[in-house]
């Protein structure tokens, strides 16, 4: 049996025998203050028993456009070394700060609506419990976003922003990485045509976005199953990541881009005013033939009005004014690691108070309670002068990494 047979087989053994995980999560109920604003978003305000006077933002990541609108309670769900359930709240409220989160006013690519209302937010809170001292920002992947263009745009709201797993060093280059691993897994997994997802990169059916759980996920397993040198090609030729101690992440790395393509696409094309993806004149490198590959594989062209749209409102500067943080795992199979590199590049070299935390480890948005504490405590750190009492002392943790020039084909 060959080796990426054995491979395949451990990605169906772990997918089937996984099992559903229920815990009992909190709700809006858990709130100080719970309501909806002006702009339509519904806002949760939690107050620390000891408040220090600063307030801790939440910015949540992607929710599905179809998705109720509603505080994304799984977003600030962790689970500690203990095997303890916590929540982001408490955990906030525990250090002495008071803590805010918004649901947006919709779901979907939600980066500018997200900005006006955490803006918002800040006045609801302000009515409700006061002005506080010392705000920061905290967001995470599509949060992360609106965490650092939020910062960057508005530095006489926050001091200080800590920005984690988020698409911040290239929005083109994000939609290209979803976009290219659709085209090359349509390739190598229909190569002969079996329409193992229906529609194109840019063109979702409805039918598959609400079979997605129910049908299409196991055709997408089957695949990756049934055609294993293919796999190995779309992962070497997507250069998406995987653990490679752990196969059955392959499934998972395939799962999560297309669930995206799946997903976000739509949305996406309709707020940007037309197809951002643009692969028309890209030189894929890695498969067994190179040369049949680029000869056949889908090719799209960006509309301008698309691409214009994202340069002028959803790519980051890299001026910071503030104390500014990010943290990426160097496995993040969702939002690759070069993301941050790209970010660190742009921010001027002299700009002193700006810590880039590289976390080895796969997965997306993949960290501990104690070193999500310790990121948080040296942008506190930067800020003040002196880390929150409670937060993990971890230096070897929180010293700057070097970042590496290495990047996703011409994403930047």
């Amino acid at each position: 049996m060959s080796r990426w047979i054995k491979i395949s087989l451990a990605i169906l053994l772990v997918v089937a025998v996984s099992p559903v995980v229920s815990v009992l999560a909190q709700t809006n109920d858990d709130c100080d203050h719970f309501g909806t604003d002006s702009n339509g978003a519904l806002y949760c305000i939690t107050e620390s028993p000891s408040w220090n006077g600063d307030l801790v933002i939440f910015a949540h990541g992607y929710v599905a456009v179809d998705e109720p609108l509603d505080i994304p309670w799984s977003q600030m769900t962790f689970v500690s070394d203990a095997g303890d359930t916590v929540y982001l709240p408490d955990v906030v409220n525990g250090l002495g700060y008071d803590f805010a989160t918004t649901s947006y006013r919709e779901n979907g690519l939600a980066i500018q609506s997200g900005i006006d209302d955490i803006l918002n937010l800040i006045d609801v809170f302000e009515q409700k419990v006061g002005t506080p001292n010392r705000i920061y920002l905290v967001g995470a992947s599509e949060g992360g976003l609106i965490t650092t263009l939020a910062v960057e745009r508005r530095p006489d709201r926050f001091s200080g922003g800590f920005a984690l797993c988020g698409p911040i060093g290239s929005f083109t280059g994000q939609v290209n990485y979803w976009g290219d691993f659709r085209v090359l897994f349509d390739y190598f997994m229909d190569l002969p045509r079996h329409d193992i997802l229906p529609g194109t990169a840019i063109d979702i059916p409805e039918e598959l976005m609400t079979n997605w759980d129910s049908y299409y996920v196991r055709r997408v397993l089957a695949a990756l199953i049934l055609r294993p040198l293919a796999t190995k090609q779309l992962m070497t030729v997507s250069a998406a990541p995987y653990d490679e101690t752990k196969k059955a992440t392959i499934a998972e790395t395939s799962l999560g881009i297309l669930w995206y393509n799946v997903f976000a696409t739509n949305d996406a094309v309709a707020k940007l005013g037309g197809n951002p993806f643009d692969n028309h004149d890209r030189k894929y490198k890695g498969s067994y033939s190179d040369f049949l590959l680029n000869r056949r594989v889908a090719r799209f062209t960006a509309d301008p009005s698309a691409l214009e749209e994202i340069a002028n409102y959803y790519e980051t500067s890299g001026n910071l004014q503030v104390p500014f943080v990010t943290m990426h795992t160097t496995g993040d199979p969702i939002v690759p690691y070069w993301q941050q590199s790209l970010y660190a590049a742009k921010v001027p070299e002299g700009f002193p108070a700006y810590i880039p935390i590289t976390v080895e480890r796969y997965g997306h948005c993949n960290f501990t309670l104690d070193e999500l504490e310790a990121g948080f405590g040296q942008l506190v750190y930067f800020v003040t002068g002196e880390a929150p009492p409670a937060a993990p002392q971890l230096r070897e943790f929180v010293e700057p990494q070097k970042v590496e020039e290495t990047y996703y084909y011409d994403y930047h």
